[in-house]
């Protein structure tokens, strides 16, 4: 689990810096200010948990259950998160029927929230 983990974490980091710089340069364009706002929002959130993930696949107090948990939570997270706020942004230039996505952003929220607060529950009853 732990080299999946941190496979899946190399992966996001290096999608995450992929999208950025398309965003930066071809996007600049093609998007409103606002939409690659929220398109830089979908990649700073999928970096923090390519680092998250990152973190979690090496941290040893966490049990292999725990380093599970977490890491379906964070990858369902990042899917819905960021993936919805990359179509959501782009929908002019796709022209993509994005508006069922309105709801899925904030359920990856959630997931992503869930990751975090999991680990502060595994850490937590953690017993010295």
């Amino acid at each position: 689990m732990d080299k999946r983990i941190l496979l899946v974490a190399a992966f996001l980091g290096v999608t995450a810096i992929i999208l950025g710089a398309f965003g930066a340069h071809a996007l600049k364009k093609l998007l409103s200010v606002e939409q690659l706002a929220t398109f830089e929002v979908g990649v700073r959130y999928q970096m923090y948990h390519a680092l998250f993930l990152l973190f979690v696949g090496t941290f040893a107090f966490l049990g292999e259950k725990e380093r599970s948990i977490i890491f379906y939570l964070t990858i369902v997270g990042v899917l819905f998160f960021s993936g919805s706020i990359y179509l959501l942004a782009t929908n002019t230039i796709t022209n993509l029927k994005t508006k069922f996505l309105g709801p899925i952003t904030p359920i990856g929220g959630l997931f992503l929230v869930s990751a975090w607060g999991y680990l502060f529950y595994a850490v937590l009853s953690k017993k010295q």
